[in-house]
């Protein structure tokens, strides 16, 4: 099982060297990838009663490929993982481009992870419709291939129409990974037909163990090995000591597990410096 760590997003602030000196603590303690969310702008919740949103316009969201961009010349090995960036509210073609751009200049190391969001506010600032966001992932994810693995493509669906077209640079994975992030039965099927990978985004209990089975009953559905698909789990160090979260860490590897993150956020940390502390202790405990 792989070790990577989930970008403390909401809590890292804006200053480039605490951001900069966390990637390449995150890299120098031997994680292997680190991952970020994707919020491109946040609702204002006093504006919405009721509002039920996991975040507002008050939350900090570095923008990942960007935030991607920049890493990758100020680290040499830690992969790059969208956990997720929200692919429907985004326009398709642009997101293959960015892709590609961020996996040439970190030599190979993107890792994208895409869904389909819960915001509604996003997609009508941006444009997009809501409620097809699911059904147009597909549709998507075959036109980035396509731009990922030729230099010119012609192609022509329900949503996207190229005519003899191509981006350029060509990434160097070719194709990148496209990981799947979400909990609707929808999404563990797409991730059994289309996908390298799949987030549940639940803990390591019995949902997420039903989810992971099922993930891979589609995939024999679907005449795929299960085994060709990762699994990546996330355990929080928020109100555990290490000999609780290590129960967690033992139970998604007990689900197998090819990754897991470590989630800093939420715990009480005051500081960039507090978050490099605390995955420290983790991988001590980790190993």
């Amino acid at each position: 099982m792989k070790f990577g760590v989930v970008f403390p997003q909401t809590e890292i602030g804006a200053d480039p060297v605490a951001v900069r000196d966390y990637a390449q603590a995150a890299e120098a303690l031997g994680y292997e990838h680190l991952l970020a969310y994707d919020h491109v702008v946040g609702a204002n919740a006093a504006s919405r009663p009721g509002w039920r949103g996991s975040y507002s316009h008050t939350d900090m969201f570095h923008e990942p490929f960007v935030l991607f961009g920049f890493l990758a010349g100020v680290t040499r090995t830690l992969g790059m993982v969208t956990g997720i960036v929200i692919l429907g509210q985004r326009q398709t073609v642009l997101v293959a481009k960015q892709a590609a751009a961020v996996d040439v200049l970190s030599g190979g190391r993107l890792r994208l992870g895409i869904g389909t969001g819960w915001n509604a506010v996003e997609y009508e600032a941006m444009g997009e419709n809501f409620h097809d966001r699911g059904r147009r992932s597909e549709e998507q994810i075959d036109l980035m291939r396509l731009l990922w693995t030729q230099e010119l493509v012609s192609f022509e669906g329900r949503r996207h129409k190229i005519t003899d077209a191509g981006i350029n640079p060509l990434p160097v994975q070719r194709p990148i990974p496209v990981w799947f992030g979400g909990t609707a039965e929808e999404v563990l099927k797409r991730a059994a037909r289309m996908g390298d990978g799949f987030f549940p985004n639940v803990g390591a209990g019995e949902r997420g163990r039903g989810m992971v089975e099922r993930l891979r009953a589609y995939a024999v559905e679907a005449g795929r090995d299960p085994g060709d698909i990762g699994i990546e789990g996330r355990v929080s160090v928020a109100g555990r000591g290490p000999d609780e979260y290590m129960s967690v860490v033992e139970a998604w590897r007990d689900m197998g597990s090819t990754h897991l993150s470590v989630d800093t956020m939420g715990a009480g940390l005051s500081s960039p410096d507090g978050h490099i502390d605390a995955i420290r202790r983790f991988k001590e405990a980790a190993g």
